[in-house]
């Protein structure tokens, strides 16, 4: 099925270059996939596929001669990228594929247009653009795509058994699609016979590698609305595959007519909020990253979607299935589940090979503290607590503080509106510490060195001791942040365990 598309999707410069390109070389090249896709939906792209009946490289080094652009080839791939006037262009020839039982690896033909359009994962990414110039921006839509994204659906060109089969990777892009689509009113559902084929073909998700599983997962966590894509996972039994750590969470246990919260449902509630919430602060640059530079920690105002937060908002309550205990007296509790949660973040980020270096620990870090301020907002806010936190939290602070305002959830909105009400306390007091004591990058004004020529010590316990008092007594509030004040407390330490100063 062919016809004109809407003018202007094709205004940018590139396509005509394209076109007279294609034209030189005797070859017919179309733009295919997300680009199409966004442009009727109204989503800004910068990144164009095309698709070219003959040699996608060799179309992409003559377009890079008339646009003066690099040209980056991957030649095992079949595959070539430029870039020009901020979009990301990548040519590649049409092909068809077939697929082994045992790989998700396709082997790989030259083919027609309409064989690359088969090979596609859902039928609106399915839909292309001509860019000859008979016909120039006519639609090729043979599966009725452009009918599924005004109904709001995600259905596979071929049978979903055939799709999901041969790359079962398909089934998380499908829901990653799902949720990523889902915007306001206008929602993205996966057709019925397809959520079907995914939970028949869900033992397939063994033959992926985590690497690919965990990219998509990333992709659905920075969505607006992130819970909707792993209520999907867990509907079609993928879950089990991925993170059975969270399906672990669902559930309530009833004893003496007392039941505890729906674990599950209230994580998946506290990633909506950490990603509502942190998307306000990204509009209105409220949010910072530290990044080093030249060996100075440097802020960044945020201006995407922090990844790890969201898996720190995913994983916060973890551990609550290994912890849960009924007290007669106190009903359910889940003490020290978030010390039993930072001690399995490292191994839940080896099995699903992501990064075990500071992204990792940013995460654990989170976990760990995400109870704190809320301890805070029970009980009267010390000066000494807070400065506790912001030296435990450090540049994370702001994040920690997102996530624990998003961890107040409750069906008593009296409850919410307090908790919230005295949390506007916690975070006013930490604004008064931070400017009045600078904790929140807190050095010791005594270093090992310094102990060491006082005192004519060779390295031992005892420097470790002496600093961690003086550490102690500044985040007590007994001297000041200062070195004066701080030499003068730890030679008053040191006298006390008869240690004097050699001059």
């Amino acid at each position: 099925m062919a016809g004109t598309v809407t003018q202007g999707f094709l205004d940018h410069k590139i396509f005509s270059i394209v076109s007279d390109a294609a034209a030189e070389l005797g070859v017919r090249a179309f733009v295919i996939g997300g680009y199409v896709r966004d442009c009727f939906l109204g989503r800004p792209s910068k990144d164009i596929d095309i698709v070219v009946e003959g040699s996608g490289i060799a179309l992409a080094e003559a377009v890079g001669e008339r646009v003066r652009s690099n040209v980056s080839v991957f030649r095992n791939f079949g595959t070539a990228m430029l870039k020009y006037h901020g979009v990301e262009v990548e040519f590649v020839g049409a092909r068809k594929e077939s697929y082994r039982r045992d790989s998700r690896k396709p082997i790989v033909e030259n083919g027609t247009l309409e064989d690359d359009q088969l090979r596609r994962d859902f039928t609106i990414n399915a839909m292309a653009f001509s860019l000859q110039k008979e016909d120039f921006g006519a639609l090729v839509d043979p599966f009725g795509g452009i009918r599924d994204l005004a109904s709001g659906i995600i259905r596979t060109p071929l049978d979903p058994d055939t799709t999901y089969s041969d790359d079962p990777l398909r089934m998380v892009r499908a829901i990653r699609f799902a949720t990523k689509l889902t915007e306001g009113d206008r929602k993205f559902t996966i057709v019925s016979e397809s959520l079907d084929s995914i939970r028949r073909n869900r033992e397939r998700m063994t033959i992926l590698s985590k690497e690919r599983i965990v990219e998509e997962l990333n992709k659905i966590l920075v969505t607006p609305k992130p819970s909707i894509g792993f209520r999907l996972l867990d509907e079609t039994g993928l879950l089990e595959y991925v993170l059975p750590q969270l399906v672990k969470l669902k559930g309530v246990e009833t004893v003496d007519g007392k039941g505890h919260k729906e674990n599950f449902s209230h994580t998946l509630e506290v990633l909506d909020n950490v990603a509502s919430a942190e998307e306000d602060a990204i509009r209105e640059g409220r949010l910072k990253d530290f990044v080093f530079e030249d060996g100075v920690e440097t802020g960044m105002v945020r201006t995407s979607p922090n990844v790890w937060l969201r898996w720190a908002a995913l994983l916060h309550d973890i551990a609550k299935p290994a912890t849960k205990r009924y007290d007669p007296a106190l009903g359910w509790t889940f003490h020290g589940h978030e010390v039993v949660g930072a001690r399995w973040i490292p191994k839940i980020f080896q099995t699903l090979k992501m990064p075990l270096n500071e992204k990792m620990k940013y995460v654990q870090k989170l976990v760990n503290l995400h109870l704190r301020p809320i301890a805070l907002v029970t009980e009267e806010v010390t000066d000494s607590a807070v400065r506790r936190l912001l030296f435990d939290a450090g540049n994370d602070i702001d994040d920690l503080m997102l996530l624990c305002n998003a961890d107040i959830t409750s069906r008593n909105p009296r409850k919410v509106a307090r908790l919230h009400a005295n949390f506007e306390l916690v975070k006013a007091k930490l604004i008064e510490v931070e400017a009045k004591d600078a904790i929140r990058n807190f050095k010791n004004p005594i270093t090992g060195d310094y102990v060491m020529a006082l005192f004519g010590i060779e390295p031992c316990n005892t420097i470790g001791q002496l600093k961690e008092m003086v550490k102690n007594a500044i985040l007590d509030g007994e001297i000041e942040n200062t070195f004066e004040a701080a030499d003068d407390f730890m030679r008053k330490c040191a006298a006390d365990i008869g240690l004097f100063p050699i001059r």
